[in-house]
């Protein structure tokens, strides 16, 4: 009886001392971090490459094996010992994100245009990046390390309300605006102006962007085309400050003759359109297609499986340099050190110039990195675009993008001549370029609604634009029916009296 009683009082303490015991599903190390990311459809590499698709560079071979995500995962457990698990979302336009975030959508990190990034910064809705981030004494930290000093000095010298960019954004992919166009039956002079949107040579062949800022951006080239191709003008010594001003030009005046414009060319373009040009390109359904570079090369390299193909120029008056770029978000990130740690270590995982390689060769467009003291995006640079020994070759420098210094002797490749009209010309666009390069500045509330009431003008039916003699015509035809109505009205009440 009394070893019952123990042994019943052994088992009553070890149940409650196992009970008072804390019980964790699994430990801290162990907790997975979830990552919340938000980035453009088709926007990163998914891996799965054929075993043709090797890039075979003399440093080492460059392979999509898994998918540019799952590699992360793995990377962040190895590196730091954590488990991250990122649920990954994709969105359409900028507009679309902004929408999904005032909405409700909560994400950590996600890689809007520029525009977007100075309005999310001007919202105070970015989580700045930390100091640890710009340390590049820091092993991993691969984007500090590799970013290109052409775009680290353009996120450095432009700000929001103080706020330089490079604080809160870290660059993805850039790039320029201009037409991919079928040289067989438009011309270079005729390609390289926004003037050909309105070329009646090409009616109903050539497409515009369907989004306001684009659009917007290619009007006001097209309209002061002689003030911005003048030599008084490019010879100005505030030349670059300048030309943003004008391409960003908000006054009543350029709103107004901008929404004038588009509605004129509008019957003379085959339509807006959003990522349908790239298609109607490669089939040839219209000659020229207002785009940005990256997916220039994209329609070019699909054109090209066919022997079909397609070129790529700059407008003279001005091209657009465009950004996507990482940002975290307050309200995703929280104040949460796990998140933000999850969140940059992903930026810098995708800056490693593998990674980047690895992304450009997948979607099409320029990665901002350059890889600093590692080679390989130059040497993958040369593994894509170098001339073979029988092809007429060119030299076609670089500096400016890797090293900073356009004349640098180390950045020159050396390339087939067609090539300066095709993909490499519009994934690393020259020097002479360059320099009538403008960005889209972030617009205000009150400007923003400016230009979107004008755009809902331009692109849905506008009363004010009906000429006299048509509101004629509909009063006329109005009247008519009502007088056809009474008299049948007067008819059948004389019948039945």
């Amino acid at each position: 009886m009394k070893a019952r009683l123990l042994m019943a009082i052994i088992i009553i303490t070890s149940v409650i001392t196992t009970c008072s015991r804390p019980v964790y599903a699994a430990s801290d190390a162990e907790k997975p971090v979830t990552l919340r990311i938000c980035n453009w459809e088709e926007y990163i590499d998914q891996g799965d490459w054929g075993e043709d698709e090797v890039i075979d560079l003399e440093s080492g071979d460059i392979f999509g094996e898994n998918s540019m995500v799952a590699d992360f995962e793995d990377w962040y457990y190895e590196t730091y010992g954590k488990r991250v698990k990122v649920e990954y979302s994709t969105f359409g336009t900028n507009e679309d994100l902004y929408n999904m975030l005032t909405i409700g959508d909560v994400y950590d990190l996600v890689c809007p245009s520029e525009y977007m990034i100075m309005k999310l910064m001007a919202d105070d809705m970015v989580q700045p990046l930390s100091d640890e981030f710009f340390d590049p004494e820091i092993e991993t930290n691969y984007y500090i390390k590799g970013v290109s000093p052409y775009i680290r000095n353009i996120f450095e010298t432009h700000d929001i309300n103080g706020v330089t960019w490079d604080r809160c954004a870290a660059g993805y992919m850039w790039g320029i605006t201009g037409f991919v166009y079928n040289p067989d039956v438009v011309s270079e002079e005729d390609a390289s102006t926004w003037k050909l949107l309105e070329n009646p040579a090409y009616r109903r062949q050539v497409t515009i962007k369907d989004n306001v800022r684009d659009a917007y951006f290619a009007a006001v080239g097209a309209l002061k085309s002689d003030l911005l191709t003048s030599d008084e003008f490019r010879s100005r010594p505030d030349y670059a400050m300048a030309l943003q001003t004008e391409m960003n030009d908000v006054s009543q005046e350029t709103v107004d003759n901008v929404q004038h414009y588009l509605q004129q060319v509008k019957d003379n373009l085959y339509s807006f359109e959003t990522d349908s040009g790239k298609a109607d390109m490669i089939t040839g359904k219209v000659v020229a297609n207002y785009q940005w570079s990256g997916d220039a090369v994209y329609a070019m390299d699909q054109a090209e499986e066919d022997d079909y193909y397609l070129n790529f120029a700059a407008p003279k008056e001005s091209t657009n340099i465009y950004f996507d770029g990482w940002v975290m978000l307050k309200k995703g990130i929280s104040q949460d050190p796990a998140k933000q740690q999850a969140a940059e270590a992903f930026i810098n995982f995708i800056s490693r110039p593998d990674n980047a390689i690895r992304n450009m060769y997948y979607i099409g467009y320029t990665s901002v990195i350059s890889g600093g003291d590692d080679g390989r995006v130059f040497e993958y640079l040369e593994w894509n675009y170098g001339a073979e020994d029988e092809e007429e070759a060119t030299d076609y420098p670089v500096g400016y993008f890797f090293s900073g210094d356009p004349d640098d002797e180390d950045y020159v490749l050396t390339v087939p001549e067609e090539q300066l009209k095709r993909q490499l010309g519009a994934q690393y666009p020259s020097s002479e370029v360059i320099d009538r390069a403008s960005i889209m500045v972030y617009f205000d509330q009150a400007k923003s609604e400016v230009i979107n009431r004008m755009w809902i003008r331009v692109r849905c039916f506008n009363i004010l634009t009906v000429p006299v003699w048509v509101w004629a015509a509909i009063i006329l035809a109005i009247c008519a029916v009502v007088v056809f109505l009474l008299r049948q009205k007067a008819a059948k009440e004389k019948l039945y009296n």
